[in-house]
């Protein structure tokens, strides 16, 4: 069992980073998790936010460099790719406006030093919403994208010590052109998943690409993967993170509704195991976070840490931690588990789930009203702590069952654990619904 949990002011030191969605997120060793670029209110982003694992602190390196054309660090984008290799952060592409573009930077983290590298070889073309991932720690592959006219299905790699491109020459069946995509090395292969294809349609196919390791002679290949299990629905936007022996996908958004024009944002949670070679749900012990595309997600032992995103009308700038129920943040959801409200929503809708929580109180204090009316018996709202005793010794509280259970359930004086455990639930029941009500009525005893 997993927990979703937002995280609190206390949780960090620092300042967090702004909303953004579009942005990118890579780990740095096991110390580091770096935040650039990005987009929110039609804003284009360049900043540099650093998250410290260890202890705990989000903090703006002072980043120096030269460009070629005098900048410090690459301009402001979103939608780009980001690798990380060692301490190196490597980016490619994006979109500024409505521009795409083609430059290359690498930024070192031990230094916090940009360079705007030149490249050489069979340069791919400048575009945004593709998707890369590290082959070992010495070179990148890129696949797809969107470079204004038209959706691209093609492959590069590039050595990031030589600096060469290399387009893969792939031979047989290949995907379907896409953007919006996401490409993760698993051993010696490289997933591909949904994203937006040519003319549109969203897309729930899986592919895996061979070939990419030198020292296995492969003819590099595709090939379709048709897993069992509860497989995703399609959609891009969406991020798959690898951690331990399954790849984790969250949220992204696919399209429904009335002639399928208009967008569904999601924030389902499903994991590939890679033992199994199946999808599978992971189970969560609660309420996720507001549905999301465009985000970030990055593992941390057995942590994962959610930021930013875009839900088609508002721009996210909460971070959420998936922990493992025996992690202590988890325990802290349990113990007090938050009311979590999504971000910017529009006021009709706010006073509509207000409303709503009215009436839904109003329903439950005149259920136990009724029910106190139907056994004769007066709960108190405001009582003050409550001794406790064995449910077997306490008679009021047998007798009570008994008009709860139905006359002669207890006439022959015996009374089981089970029996006891079912009464129990049901007055556990009838003080829950009456504790909520309680609660309502001091919130608007308080409003006026």
């Amino acid at each position: 069992m997993h927990y979703w949990v937002r995280a609190s002011s206390s949780d960090f030191g620092g300042t967090v980073p702004q909303s953004r969605s579009g942005h990118s997120a890579v780990n740095i060793g096991k110390s580091k998790v770096v935040v650039f670029g990005g987009l929110v209110d039609k804003r284009f982003l360049s900043d540099v936010v650093v998250f410290d694992i260890d202890n705990k602190l989000w903090f703006q390196p002072e980043c120096t460099g030269n460009g070629s054309n005098g900048q410090v660090g690459p301009g402001p984008r979103a939608f780009h790719i980001a690798v990380a290799i060692d301490c190196h952060m490597f980016i490619f592409g994006g979109r500024f406006g409505s521009r795409r573009l083609g430059d290359f930077w690498v930024l070192d983290t031990d230094i916090w030093q940009w360079s705007e590298l030149t490249s050489f070889g069979d340069l791919p073309s400048p575009r945004d919403f593709a998707a890369a991932s590290a082959i070992g720690n010495r070179k990148i592959v890129m696949y797809g994208g969107w470079d204004g006219k038209k959706w691209l299905s093609d492959v590069y790699v590039l050595d990031t010590i030589s600096l060469e491109w290399m387009q893969l020459p792939v031979t047989g069946s290949v995907p379907p052109p896409r953007c919006g995509h996401t490409a993760t090395m698993v051993e010696k292969r490289l997933l591909i998943y949904g994203g937006r294809g040519g003319g549109g349609p969203i897309m729930g196919d899986l592919w895996a690409l061979k070939g990419l390791i030198e020292e296995e002679n492969e003819t590099p290949g595709w090939t379709q993967l048709k897993l069992p299990g509860q497989a995703p629905s399609s959609r891009c936007g969406h991020t798959i993170t690898s951690g331990g022996h399954y790849l984790l996908l969250f949220g992204g958004h696919g399209t429904g509704g009335w002639l399928s024009r208009y967008d569904i944002y999601y924030n389902d949670t499903i994991i590939l195991d890679r033992l199994s070679a199946q999808w599978k749900r992971l189970p969560i012990g609660n309420e996720p976070p507001p549905a999301r595309a465009y985000h970030s997600m990055t593992c941390l032992g057995s942590l994962y840490l959610l930021f930013g995103g875009f839900d088609g009308k508002s721009t996210f700038g909460d971070i959420w931690w998936l922990v493992p129920e025996e992690d202590p943040i988890a325990k802290r959801y349990t113990e007090s588990p938050p009311k979590v409200l999504p971000e910017n929503k529009d006021v009709g809708m706010e006073n509509y789930n207000s409303q709503f929580a009215v009436k839904e109180s109003q329903r439950e204090s005149s259920a136990i009203v009724e029910l106190q009316k139907k056994l004769d018996i007066s709960v108190s709202l405001s009582r003050p702590g409550l001794q406790i005793m064995d449910e077997l010794e306490d008679e009021e509280f047998l007798e009570l069952a008994s008009r709860l259970m139905g006359a002669g359930v207890f006439s022959n004086g015996q009374v089981s654990r089970i029996q006891v455990s079912l009464i129990l639930f049901m007055m556990y029941l009838l003080v829950f619904a009456t504790n909520n009500f309680c609660t309502w009525e001091k919130g608007n005893s308080g409003a006026s």
